[in-house]
Formats: structure tokens, C-alpha cells, sequence
């Protein structure tokens, strides 16, 4: 195996051991895919201000994520169906985040079960929740959050209903995949992934499957959603959960300042600007372009973190010079996760510490902490 020293060397390394059904899931946004592509090339636009001759010892990218310690401001984002992408993904990649101190956030929509995950870990991890219309199962989950010790909970507001996802619906994605001959074909070409998917029980979706009504059938999981999601949910709604859950409240999904102030006024702990990582509202603005405006609106009075278009340790401090307190990662995870299972989700953290720790340096500083917006100027 060549030497894996970029992100970009994971991903080349998961499209050639994962399902292209899987892929398509975690490489496509909605629509025409603008926002998922702002989302990313909109950081190339912040530029560093490098500096000499400073004391650059000792490092550190230790900070705190809504009470919790890490040993970077960074925290794994909920990503469905990661026990599809690996098997047993969930369990993989909670593994990682806990040996490496970074928070793991399960989804609603994993493969392994909120209690296999936690039987299979040590640490506690968090638990995003999406709003469903049966209230009693959605009560339910929040409840079994709590029996298995999730240290936080991660509401996600941007997926009342679901955006037009092209690549999903022509590669007729399903969990577990559907036996049709050309995902035969495309699974006998990657050996590795089927061989340890006959290995695991864990193929459906774990915390749904058997414990709602009406879900016999997830095939179609775009239609399943469409069905099952909350179209109604509202504040109100999300101010019944603040009060249902005890620990750190993470609203997720945030992308104007209007509604980051509803987050404060919910009392939460943080929120996320994020756009879904372009899989919902095409045409919307990237996250980093939103983040300084709601910074400014919030920032000091709640933690105020990004998803979408990291790819890289240097966004990490991109992020945080425009205010960001931490970030949220998902597709590099992935990546990892596809292309080497836990190992490779470790890797991806390493080489975002390694990146983070260096390009902090450049600028002059050793503690994470003191990064600011006097490190970068925006535009070319």
C-alpha cells in the first residue's frame, strides 16, 4: 500500500474499496450541486498571514466542545449509514474518535445500534437526533440516548424534509444493497467490503429498524424519510427537547442569524452552521461564507461551530479565525472509514492534527486558543 499523507490519498483508496451506491451517498450534494461545491472552494479564498521568528514551543490544539475536552477543535459529524460505507462503520469510527480524544456524534440513521455502539466503546459519545412525526419513538430515542450515556445530543433542523438527491435516486440506493445485478457485479469487484459485510449482523438500520411503526421496509430510504420526518417541527418543539435532555443540547443546521439567535434563547450549548454539507437547499450560501455574520450576531453567547467543505487541517484554522469554537467533520471520515476502517479514520485525524498544528505555527502562534482573525485576509 502506498503512504497515506493526504486526504486525498484515503479518498482515492475508499473509491476503489467501496460500493458505488455508498460512494454516490457520501461524495454528492442536491440538485446541480453548487453549495456543495461553494462549500469547499470558498475557503481557498481565506488566505494566511505567515510570520517569523516567534516561539513556537510548546504546541497545542487542546481546547474544550461544549464542556468536553479535545485534543483538537474538531468533532466527528453524524453521517448515516456508516456501517454501509465499512462494516460495522459506527463502532470503526467511534473507535478512532475515542482513542485519538475527539468527539464521535451517532446518527439517527446509523447501521449499528446507539447500544451495539456503545457495548463496543468505552467513552461516551453523542447522539444526533432527527425530529420524527411518531413523537412517542422519537421520545424514545432521546431515552435510550440517556440509558446508554450519550454525552450530548446534536438536534438537526435542516432535514424536515429531504432535498432532491440525484445520485441517490439513480444508483437506487438502499441499506442493505439491493441484489440486482449490477451491484453485483460492483460488490464482486471490492472482495474486501463484501467479505466483511457476511462477517456482521449489523445491515439495517439499527436504531429504527423493529422499533417504530411502519417501517418494514426502509428500501427506499428517500421515500421513508419523505414519510417518516417531522414537516411540522418547530421551536416549540425543539424547546420540549432542552427540557427533556440534561447534558450539553447541539442545535445543528443553523445558516442565518435569526435563528442562531433562537438557539440562545433555547439555552443550548452550541450550534453548527451548517448546510447539511449541500445535500439539502442547493443554491444556498457555503457554511464558512455564513460563519462571521453569525459569529458576530452570537458568538458570545453561545459556542458557535461549522460543518461543510472541511478537507483539510488548515480549514480547522480558517474556521477558527473567523470565530468558529470547533468544526464538524464528515466526509473525511468517510474516507477514511471506506478505505481502512478504524485505522484509516485515525489516520484522517492524524493527518488533520499534523496539518492544523503546522499551518498554526506558520502564523505565529502555539496555542489554538490565541488564532484570530488577524491571521487571515479574505480574497486573493
Amino acid at each position: 500500500m502506498s503512504v497515506i499523507c493526504e486526504l486525498e490519498d484515503l479518498r482515492r483508496l475508499y473509491h476503489r474499496r467501496v460500493p458505488k451506491m455508498f460512494q454516490g451517498y457520501c461524495e454528492s450534494g442536491s440538485w446541480t450541486q453548487q453549495t456543495l461545491a461553494e462549500n469547499t472552494s470558498d475557503f481557498k479564498d481565506i488566505r494566511f498571514r505567515q510570520r517569523v521568528a516567534r516561539d513556537l514551543t510548546p504546541r497545542t490544539l487542546k481546547t474544550t466542545m461544549a464542556g468536553h475536552d479535545v485534543n483538537m477543535p474538531l468533532a466527528i459529524a453524524p453521517v448515516g449509514l456508516l456501517g454501509m460505507q465499512h462494516a460495522d462503520g459506527e463502532i470503526h469510527a467511534a473507535r478512532a474518535a475515542e482513542k485519538f480524544g475527539v468527539p464521535f456524534t451517532l446518527s439517527t440513521m446509523s447501521i449499528c445500534s446507539m447500544e451495539v455502539v456503545a457495548e463496543a466503546t468505552q467513552s461516551p459519545f453523542w447522539f444526533q437526533l432527527y425530529v420524527q412525526r411518531d413523537r412517542d419513538f422519537t421520545k424514545q430515542l432521546v431515552e435510550r440516548a440517556k440509558a446508554v450515556e450519550c454525552s450530548a445530543l446534536v438536534v438537526t433542523l435542516d432535514l424536515q424534509i429531504i432535498g432532491k438527491r440525484h445520485a441517490d435516486h439513480r444508483n437506487g440506493m438502499t441499506a442493505p444493497p439491493r441484489l440486482t445485478i449490477p451491484n453485483i457485479l460492483d460488490i464482486a469487484r471490492r472482495p474486501r467490503w463484501a467479505l466483511n459485510m457476511l462477517k456482521t449482523k449489523n445491515r439495517e438500520f439499527g436504531n429504527i429498524q423493529g422499533c417504530t411503526t411502519g417501517v418494514d421496509d426502509m428500501g427506499d430510504l428517500m421515500k421513508w424519510t419523505a414519510n417518516s420526518f417531522d414537516h411540522k417541527l418547530n421551536w416549540d418543539d425543539i424547546k420540549r427537547f432542552r427540557d427533556m435532555w440534561d447534558g450539553p443540547l447541539i442545535i445543528k443546521g443553523i445558516m442565518e442569524s435569526s435563528d442562531a439567535e433562537e438557539c440562545v434563547k433555547l439555552g443550548a450549548e452550541a450550534m453548527v452552521v451548517s448546510n447539511h454539507g449541500g445535500r439539502q437547499l442547493d443554491g444556498a450560501r457555503s457554511s464558512i461564507s455564513v460563519l462571521p455574520e453569525i459569529v458576530e450576531k452570537v458568538g458570545n453567547d453561545i459556542e458557535v461551530w461549522m460543518d461543510g467543505g472541511i478537507r483539510s487541517g488548515q480549514d480547522i484554522i480558517r474556521a477558527r479565525a473567523l470565530g468558529a469554537k470547533g468544526v464538524m467533520v464528515g466526509r473525511p471520515m468517510v474516507y477514511g472509514l471506506g478505505a481502512m476502517g478504524e485505522a484509516g479514520v485515525q489516520r484522517m485525524l492524524e493527518i488533520f492534527h499534523e496539518e492544523a498544528e503546522l499551518t498554526m505555527a506558520f502564523i505565529g502562534h502555539r496555542d489554538i486558543e490565541s488564532v484570530c482573525a488577524d491571521d487571515i485576509v479574505m480574497g486573493h
